[in-house]
């Protein structure tokens, strides 16, 4: 009548059963196991969350930071709407406004300039200097 097991009693039970003061191998790969799957899930969480802003690094810069703003937005209040509309946004490329425009600016500066050029602007050194400042005019009096 022992309370504890005896060796020779151990051989009819199963082998993750450890006897009296062995160290539990299952116990301790099933700790290691626990851990990696754990860091290995945040890892795709994390790689899944950056999938939009990976997507539109491609694009456009203001295009960009709007997908980079809503992953963060989604990160931080874990509302996954920010994180499909960054997706969406990724996903659908942004029609370039900016050349056309600056196209139709230099054409319209041109016709306002009768056909010439405009100056380029002066280096900002140059532009930082003040101009010589004028003599004050003689003050005129009646007599």
């Amino acid at each position: 009548m022992t309370d504890s097991l005896h060796p020779a009693a151990t051989h009819h039970l199963p082998p993750f059963v450890t006897a009296p003061g062995e160290t539990d191998v299952l116990f301790v790969v099933m700790g290691f196991f626990v851990l990696l799957a754990v860091i290995g899930i945040g890892l795709f969480y994390f790689k899944l969350h950056a999938l939009p802003e990976q997507m539109a690094h491609r694009g456009q810069k203001i295009q960009f930071e709007l997908v980079a703003v809503l992953a963060l937005l989604a990160l931080f209040t874990h509302n996954h709407a920010f994180w499909i509309a960054g997706l969406l946004l990724a996903l659908i490329p942004l029609p370039d406004f900016t050349t056309p425009l600056l196209s139709i600016a230099r054409s319209l500066e041109r016709i306002a300039t009768n056909g010439e050029p405009a100056a380029p602007a002066p280096p900002p050194a140059q532009a930082a200097t003040p101009p010589p400042a004028a003599a004050p005019a003689p003050e005129h009096r009646e007599a």
